[in-house]
């Protein structure tokens, strides 16, 4: 595997200014694991929103000849609904839905990630239901209700080939610092024999698959 490569003064400021909730440190140790995993092939992002990680995931792509799909309703999870914590009515369009899909072509228009992003605009639990290409790495960090978390991790952890990465995000050890779903399906990797830790970085987890997924024969 050629050198791990830092991300460019350009994009390190671009980061900074695109609305989301990767810090900088967690959002470096993604760009460098996904660097280490991409081998040409493709990976998927669950959870775009405004595109923040997915420059980290894209250039990691791009200095490997890779493709990143990122999947997204662009509706928001729960937590940015009107009325919560992370609501942003910036966001909210003439129709009066959450909307993010214009910030994250922003993005990665500004980024120059255009050929190498593919963003997929629904619900990764159905678009899990036909996909069918061996993956790179995938990275989690969609809906952090249960039920979301849970399919996430159900539809897409199978696909990940041998010596390929799992990354999850928003992976807390206590309920004092932050919401469980993240940190059960990190446990359901593990426990399932099939992936071993190969890294960490503030909330963020890297799983490596060292055994064939029995889903996908």
């Amino acid at each position: 595997m050629s050198s791990i490569a830092s991300l460019s003064e350009d994009l390190v400021d671009l980061v900074d200014r695109v609305k989301g909730f990767m810090p900088e440190a967690e959002g470096i140790a993604l760009h460098a694991a996904a660097q280490s995993y991409f081998t040409g092939g493709v990976g998927v992002e669950i959870g775009s929103y405004c595109g923040k990680s997915s420059v980290y995931l894209g250039d990691a792509a791009r200095l490997r000849e890779s493709t990143l799909v990122t999947i997204d309703h662009h509706r928001g999870s729960e937590e940015h609904q009107a009325g919560w914590e992370y609501h942003d009515p910036s966001l909210v369009g003439a129709d009066g839905r959450f909307d993010t899909v214009g910030e994250l072509r922003h993005t990665l228009a500004e980024a120059e990630l255009e050929d190498v992003v593919v963003p997929i605009i629904g619900r990764s639990a159905r678009i899990a239901t036909w996909w069918n290409t061996e993956l790179d790495l995938v990275f989690i960090d969609g809906g952090h209700t249960e039920e979301a978390a849970r399919a996430d991790y159900e539809g897409w952890a199978r696909w990940v080939r041998v010596g390929g990465g799992l990354i999850t995000h928003d992976v807390f050890l206590t309920e004092d610092e932050g919401g469980q779903a993240p940190h059960r399906i990190f446990r359901a990797a593990l426990d399932s024999g099939e992936f071993a830790e190969a890294a960490e970085a503030g909330s963020l987890r890297v799983l490596e698959r060292i055994k064939p997924s029995p889903s996908n024969g």
